[in-house]
């Protein structure tokens, strides 16, 4: 009985060492991001809360639909490659999640500071997360490759996409709000592999 604890408490040790250093570099990810959010709302002002989610989930698409392009073709005619795009769905998403809290308004009115407030609420959710997700499904994300990962953002998007088009009901699925969290999640993991 001895040997099985002792077995069972090195796994538990292992796990929560791995933890710790998927945490370390969500938080990393996580940094960049809110950086180019905060200097691109030094330029534009919070001019996005004017768009609706469908935009929103719009723009997300593309971006993408232009790493998929990125992982399959050999020729690129942008010189800009999956890592910024990956932030970009981040911070689109981590949008999405702000309207869905504050509702779409018809002229911009969040200042620098409450942006930043709001992005960091919604970051914090969306790593509670992947913490608890990460705790169920052990990591599993690690063995998984950038394309599957892009796919997988890409079956959320076209998810949200059928539930905005039905006016936000569902029978048995999660809502919007889920599906953005999930992408944040699937676009920090696609980040750390990039990096590693």
């Amino acid at each position: 009985m001895f040997e099985v604890y002792k077995y069972l408490s090195e796994i538990y040790v292992k796990f929560i060492l791995v933890m710790q250093n998927t945490i370390k570099q969500y938080d990393y990810v996580i940094n960049q991001c809110s950086e180019l959010f905060s200097k691109k709302m030094k330029d534009y002002g919070s001019a996005w809360r004017i768009l609706r989610l469908s935009s929103l989930t719009d723009q997300i698409f593309i971006k993408a639909q232009r790493i998929r392009g990125l992982q399959q073709n050999n020729t690129r005619k942008v010189d800009e490659g999956q890592y910024s795009e990956f932030i970009g769905i981040i911070n689109y998403s981590i949008m999405a999640l702000i309207q869905i809290e504050k509702g779409v308004v018809e002229h911009p009115d969040l200042n620098l500071e409450e942006s930043l407030d709001l992005f960091s609420v919604h970051s914090e959710q969306t790593k509670s997360l992947m913490i608890d997700k990460n705790h169920d499904y052990g990591e599993a994300w690690r063995d998984m490759r950038v394309s599957s990962l892009t796919d997988l953002i890409l079956q959320k998007l076209l998810r949200v996409k059928q539930i905005e088009d039905n006016k936000g009901e569902t029978l048995v699925s999660e809502g919007i709000d889920a599906n953005y969290q999930d992408i944040v999640n699937y676009a920090v993991f696609a980040l750390i592999h990039l990096k590693e």
